[in-house]
């Protein structure tokens, strides 16, 4: 038997949130970086190629042998597509027309989509009210952030703002699909590595037909700097935090770190890429944050002591 799902995380659990959140905001930043020097598609190469690497060390290391079951490796390639291949490419050529800050913040709506796809596709996790009401809040600010575009015309800027969005959809079917890791008991270290290779795999020979590498001008230490960052840090340690907290807390609630991705992106997006943001982007990320406390429902609860 499977173990049961924490749906109020314990200290502990928050805490690896709170890593999690800090590593993957930094991957906007990272990618705000490696974008003005390298195409989308050799970025999230070199992203998922680092990372798998360092997991497979890890492993060896580790004397923890990888499974050679043809049905855990469809899973692995069905995760790393879901997980890594698409939504990271979108991110990275969104990156290319709008600020890391925006990406991230668009990027936050991923628990909505989560919240709906969970419902039905999942006995453990069901729409309530509060969740339902703050599925509504939150694409209310999402309609401030991306409709005033859409009222001026559908440019590159608006299309960039899209893919983020559908990079987020996205991110909800794998944390509902990447469950199966856990019922199928594979561990966290096993399930990163596994669906970072096959992304590794998938991307070899896109990078090779799409972006010719041979012909790209050799990037700055700056750059290289940005995509090891991306890799090591935003990529194998957060896979593995990644998979470490779904296993106890949930879809819904490891989809929270995206309530607090925003902060360590728009704040590293400001100090060190003179990014601004717009009013639209603060006022529609207000709306999606109070979208957010509402699925949580924390906000609305007296308060408890953390387990």
């Amino acid at each position: 038997m499977s173990k049961s799902i924490n749906h109020s995380m314990t200290l502990f659990e928050w805490t690896m949130l709170v890593v999690l959140s800090m590593v993957w905001g930094g991957s906007f930043f990272f990618i705000g970086i490696s974008a003005k020097e390298l195409p989308s598609f050799t970025i999230v190469f070199l992203r998922v190629g680092l990372a798998s690497i360092l997991l497979w060390l890890g492993l060896m290391l580790a004397g923890i042998k990888m499974p050679k079951n043809k049905e855990v490796w469809k899973i692995f390639f069905s995760i790393g597509l879901l997980n890594n291949v698409m939504p990271f490419t979108l991110i990275a050529w969104g990156q290319h027309h709008i600020t890391s800050s925006l990406a991230s913040i668009l990027n936050a709506t991923t628990p909505f989509f989560t919240i709906v796809l969970a419902h039905f596709l999942t006995r453990e996790e069901r729409i309530s009210k509060n969740r339902l009401l703050g599925l509504v809040v939150g694409f209310v600010g999402v309609s401030i952030i991306v409709g005033l575009d859409f009222i001026e015309g559908i440019g590159v800027d608006t299309l960039a703002q899209l893919a983020v969005l559908a990079a987020a959809f996205l991110y909800g079917v794998a944390l509902v699909y990447g469950r199966r890791f856990h019922s199928m008991g594979i561990k966290p270290i096993i399930a990163a590595t596994g669906q970072l290779t096959a992304s590794t795999l998938v991307l070899f020979p896109i990078v090779l037909l799409v972006d010719s590498p041979w012909a790209l001008t050799n990037p700055s230490g700056t750059t290289w700097a940005a995509i090891v960052g991306l890799g090591v840090l935003s990529t194998a340690f957060a896979f593995f935090l990644y998979y470490r907290i779904l296993a106890t807390a949930g879809a819904v609630n490891i989809s929270l770190v995206t309530f607090l991705i925003p902060v360590s992106a728009i704040l590293l997006g400001i100090l060190f890429l003179n990014e601004r943001l717009d009013f639209q982007h603060i006022m529609g990320m207000a709306v999606i944050w109070v979208g957010l406390a509402i699925i949580d429902g924390r906000l609305f609860k007296r308060p408890v002591h953390i387990k």
